[in-house]
């Protein structure tokens, strides 16, 4: 996930569900640990979120 948010300068949930498969609640899980530790700002809110690396 954080290659495709350098890659392509942000990434969306559903980049990160086609990417690794996982549960979409799990991985907006991982991306609010991101966000909290400071590894991610999140952008936007609701179905338009998206997440670009620090």
């Amino acid at each position: 996930m954080v290659e495709s948010a350098r890659e392509h300068g942000r990434i969306t949930i559903g980049d990160a569900i086609r990417l690794t498969g996982a549960n979409r609640n799990t991985l907006k899980q991982h991306f609010r640990n991101l966000v909290a530790r400071g590894h991610f700002n999140q952008q936007g809110s609701g179905r338009g979120v998206w997440y670009e690396l620090k």
